[in-house]
């Protein structure tokens, strides 16, 4: 009886972990969100397109206007006008207030700019979704730039407070390179709420249509067309309030930029510890918002 000799069939090899394939020839994951140092140096690498990407923005934004770049500085000059006749005139806000149309200029100037930066922000994404989608560069960049734009348009209209600030007699001092660090710290805070607002717009496309109202009512509390101190002087305020107002960034903003321009706008108008309040807004929310950017990376311009 013959008996049949079979041969052990060696077992079929078991499939490569991939992900032990991808670190062995250096592969990543596309569009994987990458470490906080590595996206600094990234942003940092791209500083020129940064800065390129918003003047060229600022250029285009009143291509199709005759007077073209001088609405930088009209529109809120216009603006300007409309809160002295309704709220200097109407209102009679300017009563004990002096040098109201500078004190008045600086306010509107000032705020715009966070203004501007936070509507820019909010649609720095949503707004840029073919480019998000075409090209891979970190998506800071985006509310970072509109921000920088938003600068380089502020420092336009400053030219032209300068001249209104000169006119009513008003000589130039030491205190005007206060200005200076006022505007980079308000800088870095616009540019920490910018990142904040592009991430929370990039999945609620509708925050643009309801930042308007939020940012008006920011405006009426923070000091731009009357003084809060003379306002709110002899009155009986609850504490809370005090305090809100006192520590409300866009208003310490607009005050430290009217202490460095005006020189009947003193120190004791200020809020206490105004200059620690103001670099303590720009590192936290300016950190914050970095961060709070960083982590959803990878989602913008998905879905």
């Amino acid at each position: 009886m013959s008996q049949t000799l079979t041969r052990p069939v060696p077992a079929a090899p078991a499939d490569p972990d991939p992900r032990a394939l991808a670190e062995r020839y250096g592969l990543s994951v596309s569009g994987r969100r990458p470490s906080l140092p590595s996206y600094v140096r990234q942003l940092w690498a791209r500083r020129h397109f940064i800065s390129a990407f918003s003047s060229a923005k600022l250029t285009a934004q009143y291509s199709q206007a005759k007077l073209g770049q001088l609405w930088q500085v009209v529109t809120p000059l216009l603006n300007a006008l409309v809160y002295f006749l309704i709220f200097g005139l109407l209102l009679g806000t300017s009563r004990g207030v002096d040098d109201y149309i500078p004190f008045l200029v600086t306010g509107v100037f000032i705020f715009t700019f966070t203004q501007s930066s936070v509507l820019a922000g909010t649609r720095a994404i949503s707004g840029n979704l073919g480019l998000v989608r075409a090209l891979h560069f970190p998506r800071a960049c985006l509310p970072i730039s509109f921000c920088l734009m938003q600068l380089k348009q502020l420092l336009f209209s400053m030219g032209v407070l300068v001249v209104i600030v000169l006119a009513f007699g008003i000589a130039p001092g030491w205190s005007w390179l206060l200005a200076i660090p006022a505007l980079c710290l308000q800088f870095v805070f616009n540019t920490g709420l910018a990142m904040i607002m592009a991430r929370l717009g990039s999945k609620t496309p509708d925050l643009a249509q309801l930042m308007p109202f939020i940012l008006r009512t920011w405006m009426y509390a923070s000091g731009v067309m009357y003084s809060i101190s003379h306002v709110t002087k002899g009155k009986d305020i609850p504490g809370f309030v005090h305090f809100l107002l006192d520590v409300n960034p866009a208003a310490i903003y607009i005050d430290l930029m009217r202490f460095a321009l005006i020189d009947s706008f003193h120190a004791d108008k200020l809020p206490h510890h105004v200059w620690p309040m103001a670099l303590g807004w720009a590192v936290v929310m300016g950190l914050v918002g970095f961060v709070y950017f960083w982590k959803a990376e990878e989602r913008y311009g998905r879905g």
